[in-house]
């Protein structure tokens, strides 16, 4: 049993973290009212994996102001919620099947980013053309399934299975549904704490991306472009886009990002 010390709540760091978080997302319109639901493992005192994780209606019911009290501490695959106030989101399939189809990932993020939701609801491929998100690679837009499905969480498990050790730091795009975020470090030795705070920077960072990336096509369109550019190179064209031919820089990342 995990336990916590005389008149505090368990993980309360953790949880008092992540309330946080979901506030920093909501001012900096990297989700909407829909919310999302972020969620990242922990390990217990008793040697076992949880998972700490939003409520649902997180922006809707609680306005995206949550008390580290009300994050919700999960037994995973039982699903019995071991402290939190509110109930557990529908979309706790698709975060097991993740931490399923790769262990060594310790934090998913899920929301619902202005501009990437942009390149989501349009089926393409989002053109990777910063500095700041180079080491995302590609990212993809996944087929359409329905919120909260079994399908999606299987379509969404299928392809983290795929790509190996390349989902330790990835984003797909849910087609018309938003943003998931996959971080981890192989072996395990990144803790999940650490691991949603770098899913927060890749949500920031890639919502400039996006913005940045469709500019470049209305300047190809415009002739003020031949391609899409990234630290000085060309790197793709519209043609690329349309034939979800995957637009990225593929050079050496710089020490440091």
């Amino acid at each position: 049993m995990i336990s916590a010390p005389e008149g505090r709540i368990i993980f309360e760091h953790e949880r008092e973290d992540l309330a946080k978080i979901v506030k920093v997302i909501m001012e900096r319109d990297d989700t909407n009212i829909a919310g999302g639901n972020f969620s990242f493992k922990v390990t217990g005192d008793d040697g076992k994996d949880y998972i700490i994780m939003t409520p649902t209606m997180m922006s809707q019911a609680y306005l995206g102001e949550l008390s580290p009290s009300q994050i919700l501490v999960v037994e995973p695959h039982t699903r019995k919620i071991i402290a939190g106030e509110g109930e557990l989101t529908r979309e706790i399939n698709m975060h097991e099947a993740v931490y399923d189809a790769n262990p060594d990932i310790r934090a998913v993020l899920h929301s619902h980013a202005k501009n990437s939701m942009f390149w989501a609801t349009s089926g393409l491929n989002e053109p990777n053309v910063t500095e700041a998100t180079q080491k995302l690679g590609p990212i993809e837009t996944l087929d359409f399934e329905p919120n909260c499905s079994e399908p999606l969480a299987e379509l969404v498990a299928s392809h983290v299975a795929e790509i190996g050790d390349a989902a330790l730091m990835h984003m797909y795009l849910l087609n018309s549904h938003g943003v998931l975020i996959t971080v981890g470090q192989k072996d395990k030795v990144m803790d999940g704490l650490s691991a949603i705070h770098q899913a927060l920077a890749i949500v920031d960072t890639t919502e400039w991306n996006a913005e940045i990336a469709y500019k470049q096509a209305i300047f190809q369109k415009l002739g003020l472009l031949d391609g899409f550019y990234s630290k000085g190179d060309r790197i793709g064209d519209l043609e690329d886009l349309m034939n979800n031919r995957p637009v990225y820089n593929r050079g050496t990342v710089a020490v440091g990002d």
